[in-house]
């Protein structure tokens, strides 16, 4: 079959015979992939954000995105996205939801695919592709995005805080080692709460799954404050133990 048939031939199984099936009477659309990046700056909880440079909407706020090439799953069109205006790979991401209002884009009937990942700020001011005008802001004041893309963040949001408190995915937005006041304000900022310090402690405590080192943080105090890394072991060695963080 000549690849400029726009149709695709495939056998009939039940009767033995080839048949033809058309697809060029079917309407087309395209799919795009928007990425919700998350990061922490240890007071806040913030969203990268990237100044479109064409119409419609150029020049005003927008998440990152890009469309699905044709040989692409849209896993692997989120982590070239990613890669391409973070310069980093092996991101944690997660899909969100896929949004398909008929007029969500002015110019073309556009599907969009929705992902969130998780970044630590830190690590990504370094590799930050300054050509995209990037910046961070607050999630709570976060400008006017266009088309829906302020309805994907809220979606994003719901879902990370769901995650965040069944897996222990928030560690993905912490330096590798960080103090038990930094996990503390992290979690607060991603549920937008005040948590309690001696029941925040004793429940992480109780889930056994942090290294106590023997370096301090001293840039707050004289005294200092322990460092502690995630256990990725100690976490699998409790598999069967439900990691919930119910405050």
């Amino acid at each position: 079959m000549r690849k400029s048939d726009k149709h695709l031939r495939f056998m009939d199984f039940a009767n033995g015979n080839a048949k033809t099936y058309q697809y060029h009477k079917e309407d087309k659309v395209l799919l795009a992939v928007d990425c919700i990046i998350f990061g922490f700056d240890e007071e806040d909880l913030k969203i990268l954000l990237i100044k479109r440079g064409f119409e419609p909407e150029m020049g005003k706020w927008s998440l990152v995105g890009g469309f699905l090439q044709k040989q692409e799953t849209l896993e692997t069109a989120a982590t070239r996205i990613l890669n391409l205006y973070t310069g980093l790979d092996n991101i944690y991401m997660e899909q969100v939801a896929t949004f398909s209002e008929v007029d969500r884009d002015p110019v073309e009937r556009t599907i969009s695919t929705a992902y969130y990942a998780l970044i630590n700020i830190e690590e990504h001011n370094q590799k930050l592709n300054k050509q995209f005008s990037a910046n961070w802001f607050s999630v709570a004041k976060a400008p006017k995005l266009i088309f829906d893309h302020d309805k994907m963040i809220q979606h994003a949001l719901k879902r990370l805080r769901n995650r965040a408190a069944t897996q222990p995915i928030g560690f993905e937005l912490l330096p590798e080692k960080f103090t038990m006041r930094q996990l503390q304000k992290l979690y607060e900022a991603i549920w937008d709460t005040q948590l309690d310090k001696r029941n925040f402690i004793n429940k992480i405590r109780s889930l056994n799954i942090l290294e106590k080192l023997d370096e301090k943080d001293k840039t707050s105090s004289r005294k200092g404050s322990f460092l502690y890394q995630f256990d990725p072991q100690k976490y699998q060695s409790e598999e069967g133990k439900p990691f919930v963080l119910n405050f």
